[in-house]
């Protein structure tokens, strides 16, 4: 259902609250996965992964315990794939997700919003969806993999990538988009099978509160699965711990939701 916030109860902040599109935060620990045989130069953690003739660099980290597990496609926002995204898919892994974290950039980041724009403006968008259709066929194909389980997650830019990866695979079993620009088109919207949720806030001058609502009821008409989230006086990247517009009990609020999604779609909770 949709959820629009006016007043949070007060209650004791998560371990990790999920990355928004700031300046990147301190490391947090990392994962190892063994080495690819061939491919680009990798550090502690990567993957290689093919993308078309390419071969892609994506951060892989791994639940403990045996699989297959669920999985989850992680999408950076525009700053790329740097130490706050890592630190996420380390984060959703210790929740029980196989994590895999694709380097759009191709090794480029920043921490100037300046910088960071001209990379978003310069990624061409078949290369980023061919990518992420990469690593969802990576980890289908992986025996680690439960490959009917397989959800996508992005703040921001990557929120934009992940609602396209759902128009764009029909086998996805679950979305979720962090103040992401939403598909108005009706082909797009009729292509999306996987449930929906979405984080967002009022102050938001990129996301205006109008179009979250529209594509809620657009959702709804088509009978899809859809979550809607709207937090009062929250600004973009609301979730993000270092960012200015980090808002402690929408940022707790969405973690707890965002957990009891993927928990009944990808882990059948």
């Amino acid at each position: 259902m949709r959820v629009v916030l006016t007043k949070l109860a007060r209650f004791p902040l998560a371990l990790a609250l999920l990355a928004g599109c700031s300046p990147e935060p301190a490391q947090a620990p990392t994962t190892t996965a063994p080495a690819a045989p061939s491919g680009p130069v990798l550090g502690p953690g990567e993957v290689a992964i093919s993308s078309g003739s390419e071969q892609v660099v994506a951060y892989l980290a791994r639940p403990k315990g045996q699989g297959p597990f669920p999985a989850l496609v992680v999408i950076h926002e525009w700053w790329g794939l740097n130490q706050q995204i890592r630190g996420m898919a380390d984060q959703l892994a210790r929740e029980g997700y196989l994590s895999l974290a694709v380097d759009l950039y191709r090794g480029k980041q920043t921490d100037n919003p300046e910088q960071a724009h001209e990379l978003m403006r310069g990624l061409p968008e078949d290369r980023a969806l061919r990518d992420l259709a990469a690593a969802f066929a990576y980890l289908k194909t992986s025996p680690e993999v439960r490959p009917d389980r397989i959800g996508s997650i992005g703040w921001c830019m990557g929120g934009g990538y992940s609602i396209k990866l759902a128009v764009a695979e029909p086998t996805l079993a679950a979305c979720a988009v962090y103040y992401g620009a939403l598909p108005t088109e009706s082909e797009s919207l009729a292509a999306i099978k996987a449930p929906v949720v979405g984080f967002f806030g009022d102050k938001d001058e990129g996301i205006p509160e109008a179009s979250v609502l529209a594509f809620d009821t657009a959702m709804r008409e088509l009978g899809r699965p859809v979550e809607v989230h709207v937090y009062r006086n929250a600004g973009h990247a609301f979730a993000n711990r270092d960012g200015k517009n980090f808002h402690t009990l929408a940022a707790e609020d969405a973690w707890g939701k965002l957990k009891a999604f993927f928990g009944k779609h990808l882990k059948g909770e």
